[in-house]
């Protein structure tokens, strides 16, 4: 089965923050599940890059518009590299092939009628487009953008090119009014359907004088306003924004090289914030009817992270930066902390605190003394032997999949820790652990399946008196770079020696533990245990050491004496 989603393109403007790339995230972790259950996926992803504010911001840094963007873009793309997000295509909306898939758009609304020549008089937010007079807000007797308040309006009156949004009202009513609906959740569509029931005005797709964008592919009286080269009259003005960032999603699915966007077209989800649900869910629709396309299958609409209960902004500055985040959280970390501790279906409020407070219960707390506790038991009761695990049939935990797999179907990443672990999780090694291990984007089963939970250490758990205070103190030695997963998952206390050439080049988790008897040292390689098992002795003596390899397929056993 194929599977395309894409988030919306991110403005090119900055550097992107947090809230930016929670989206992003969301969507790496939905095509990293559908993977993993054998569809074909395509995953876009990019940035939104013409406007007439990113070429004043070009201009005051002695920069050209591209010039401009490839240097924001750079910082996009370290980000998502830093989260570990992976797009098939991180698409830019300066790629020719867009360009050309974007002027296909216009041409086959012109044929279908739907696109005229007409005059457009009122406020242009730099960052956005044009804003009808009911969607400005008056503020200390300022007009401003509800979206970005700190970009001041302006005033425009210019001849553009208008789509006939109103002749397609009844068609959308009767879209959005489906059950299950397209446009989730539920109240975010009840949103766009009562915006089309007050009405529809055709809007502009065009911009007249602006030198920075896609050129407008036809002239006044019909006529292509191309040259053989590519490039456009100037006097028939540019595309404006949605007929250029919407396109994007085509673009990605092969159009206009392949006329219907075959085999990816419709796609299968659309993810975007709440600002933009209009534009997505009535006039996007109504474009690709007029191009004789498919309406995408679904669309999903998330909220704001907000602080202090502003919207988190760049223009605000009320950001977290990525790189910040994943310094302090690893990129695993990151990953989970966002999308448990930010509904995915609304608004919330969020801070450095919140996320933190967050990581500490689920990864260091609940998984970390579940993997302690875990191969505390195996050392205890039955001598440090990897035990074998369970037939799913047999699996308290496996008839939990079904809720895992609810949980990702509705876009509920913040229950499903709950929903794969149950109130099992600080008394049993999860049974399906697929879906965390997207979220966090790195194998953390692969790891965990060197400690699973057998019916002997099940019972040892249950039991009516419960097992003992561990007597394991559990290290993980890792070379750098490596099983970073299992290390976030049982972060206690990270440390880094410093150095290259020995020891240096290897982290160690440590639990602090005062009745500690043993140390179970899990590396790539008997030999890293055993160099780290040398760095110990000299240091605790007393302790035994247990060496289990991680990363190949079956784990290296012994004691090291």
């Amino acid at each position: 089965m194929r599977y395309y989603l894409t988030t919306a393109i991110a403005y090119a403007n900055n550097k992107p923050g947090l809230h930016t790339l929670y989206e992003v995230i969301a969507a790496d972790v939905i095509a990293r599940w559908r993977r993993m259950g054998g569809d074909e996926v395509r995953f876009l992803t990019g940035t939104d890059e013409y406007s007439v504010n990113i070429a004043a911001r070009a201009l005051e840094e002695g920069l050209t518009p591209k010039a401009f963007v490839d240097k924001n873009v750079a910082l996009f793309q370290e980000s998502e590299a830093l989260l570990s997000i992976s797009p098939d295509r991180f698409i830019r909306t300066t790629d020719s092939d867009h360009a050309r898939a974007a002027q296909e758009m216009v041409r086959r609304s012109y044929a279908a009628g739907d696109v005229y020549l007409g005059t457009y008089e009122g406020w242009y937010c730099p960052n956005e487009g044009f804003r009808a007079a009911g969607d400005v807000v008056q503020e200390r007797g300022e007009t401003i953008c509800p979206n970005h308040p700190g970009v001041p309006l302006q005033w425009l009156k210019e001849r553009n090119w208008f789509f006939r949004l109103s002749a397609y009202q009844a068609r959308l009513e009767a879209w959005l009014s489906q059950d299950p609906s397209p446009v989730q959740p539920d109240y975010r569509r009840n949103e766009a359907l009562g915006f089309v029931r007050q009405g529809l005005e055709d809007f502009s797709i065009s911009r007249e004088g602006a030198s920075w964008g896609i050129p407008f592919p036809i002239r006044d009286d019909g006529s292509s306003a191309l040259a053989p080269n590519g490039s456009g009259d100037p006097a028939a003005g540019t595309i404006y924004v949605w007929y250029d960032a919407l396109i994007n999603y085509l673009t990605g699915a092969g159009f206009p090289d392949e006329p219907n966007g075959a085999p990816w077209w419709p796609a299968d989800l659309h993810i975007i914030g709440k600002d933009i649900n209009r534009f997505h869910a009535v006039f996007w629709p109504a474009m690709l009817w007029s191009a004789g396309l498919e309406a995408p299958k679904r669309i999903w609409v998330h909220g704001w992270l907000l602080s202090s209960g502003e919207r988190m902004s760049k223009s605000r500055g009320n950001f977290l930066d990525p790189s910040d985040f994943v310094r302090a959280f690893g990129s695993d970390g990151a990953r989970y902390v966002a999308l448990r501790e930010v509904p995915f279906d609304r608004d919330a409020e969020v801070s450095w605190d919140s996320f933190v407070r967050r990581y500490n219960a689920d990864l260091a707390n609940d998984f970390g003394n579940l993997v302690n506790r875990t191969v505390s038991m195996a050392n205890r009761y039955l001598g440090g032997a990897r035990p074998d695990p369970r037939p799913a049939a047999e699996s308290t935990l496996a008839a939990r999949v079904a809720d895992t797999r609810q949980a990702v179907a509705t876009l509920d990443f913040a229950t499903v820790p709950d929903a794969a672990t149950g109130s099992w999780l600080s008394r049993a090694m999860p049974g399906d652990q697929a879906l965390l291990e997207t979220m966090l984007g790195t194998p953390m089963a692969q790891a965990l399946e060197h400690l699973p939970l057998a019916d002997e250490i099940q019972a040892a758990l249950l039991g009516a008196e419960g097992p003992e205070r561990s007597l394991l103190d559990t290290v993980i030695a890792y070379e750098r770079g490596d099983i970073n997963t299992l290390v976030d998952c049982t972060r206690v206390l990270l440390r880094r020696t410093g150095g290259r050439g020995s020891e240096g080049e290897l982290g160690v988790v440590h639990r602090l533990d005062k009745d500690t008897s043993g140390v179970l040292v899990l590396a790539r390689s008997a030999a890293v245990a055993g160099r780290l098992a040398e760095a110990f002795r000299s240091r605790d003596a007393h302790k035994t050491y247990w060496a289990v390899t991680v990363g190949v397929p079956q784990p290296h056993r012994g004691k090291i004496d």
